[in-house]
This record gives C-alpha cells, sequence and structure tokens, in this order.
C-alpha cells in the first residue's frame, strides 16, 4: 500500500485503500500498524486532522482491529 507523508510529531506517513478499507499508520519509531475495517469517511476526518497523533488516539486507537507489520 503507498502512504503519502504526514505533518505530524509522532505519525511519518498514512496509507489507506478504500476497496479493502485498510488504514496503515506509520510512526516516527517505525512501527507500522494495520486497521481493519476503518470507513472512508474516517480516514478523511484522519487527514483532515490539524494533530495526526491526537486524532488517531481519540478515534482510531482502541476502536478498529489491528495488526502490526
Amino acid at each position: 500500500m503507498n502512504r503519502v507523508h504526514v505533518h505530524s510529531s509522532t505519525i511519518t506517513a498514512v496509507g489507506y485503500s478504500p476497496h479493502t478499507r485498510t488504514l496503515e499508520v506509520e510512526f516516527k519509531t517505525g512501527a507500522i500498524y494495520s486497521y481493519s475495517d476503518v470507513p472512508p469517511e474516517e480516514y478523511a476526518g484522519f487527514m483532515a486532522a490539524p494533530s495526526k497523533g491526537n486524532y488517531h488516539a481519540i478515534h482510531i486507537r482502541g476502536i478498529y482491529d489491528y495488526r502490526k507489520l
């Protein structure tokens, strides 16, 4: 999956596949997490958020099933 660089103090890049509804988040630590069944609206909200780290902590982490890549 292609990821795009984002401006964040904790997140390096984000990728999304609308076909599989999979969100990938790459952190500055090098860790990459793949989140399942993320709606396109959630991805859009994430990308529009002024603080990607804060949005991730509130709206994604702990909400969607994930696996570490």
